[in-house]
């Protein structure tokens, strides 16, 4: 499958979107002749970028080799519990300052996504827009910033815990509630109840590393 590279998209951004998605996914060997030609630029945009990737630890050396990073235990649990903090603070600062067009957007994205309850990929992405619309109703700039590199690191985990049976529809009942305590300028429910759905995102997922142990 081959990428056309945009004029207005850097290489960096090409390949993160490409991790984030799926296409490389946790192992992956990264060569720069074959993402030149996946996305259709020259090798050096590609070699900065790889280079890019991995100070920020996205990638990781295999021998000669990069590889795209994956996250143990630990750092699972490390990252679970910034993003909670985070996105917890971005629900209360939603409730506080989004605009009320805002919030109609997250309800809709919501009735949206029920459609999208047999392809956890695609609710996994949809997820994704979802928890950022969030950010981005906080009206804080450097909160946003701390959380986009915080899901650049959720981009390392191989699976999504939507796939697990009967989490897609559960996740969307938390997210609605989540919306509504914005709604209501709830700040502290709208914390609480975000930080409550990424608990339960971690414990299913705690479940589903134990079952294939």
């Amino acid at each position: 499958m081959k990428l056309n590279g945009e004029p207005n998209r850097d290489a960096y951004a090409l390949i993160l979107e490409a991790i984030d998605s799926g296409v490389y996914r946790p192992g992956s060997r990264l060569v720069e002749s074959e993402l030149a030609e996946r996305f259709g630029v020259s090798r050096t945009p590609i070699r900065e970028a790889l280079q890019r990737l991995e100070t920020q630890s996205l990638l990781t050396r295999d021998g000669r080799s990069l590889i795209v990073a994956s996250l143990d235990h630990a750092q699972t649990a490390e990252l679970y519990a910034v993003r909670q903090e985070l996105e917890g603070l971005a629900a209360k600062l939603a409730a506080q300052h989004a605009a009320e067009e805002e919030i109609q957007v997250l309800r809709e994205m919501v009735e949206a996504d029920r459609v999208l309850l047999d392809d956890p990929q695609a609710l996994a992405r949809a997820n994704r827009r979802f928890h950022h619309q969030i950010h981005l109703a906080s009206h804080n700039r450097y909160l946003v910033q701390q959380l986009d590199l915080v899901y650049r690191s959720m981009a390392l985990m191989a699976r999504t815990s939507l796939a697990a049976a009967g989490r897609g529809e559960k996740a969307l009942e938390e997210h609605a509630a989540i919306v509504e305590a914005i709604a209501d300028r709830d700040g502290e429910r709208a914390a609480q109840v975000l930080k409550d759905h990424l608990s339960i995102a971690f414990v299913v997922r705690l479940k589903e590393e134990a079952e294939q142990d």
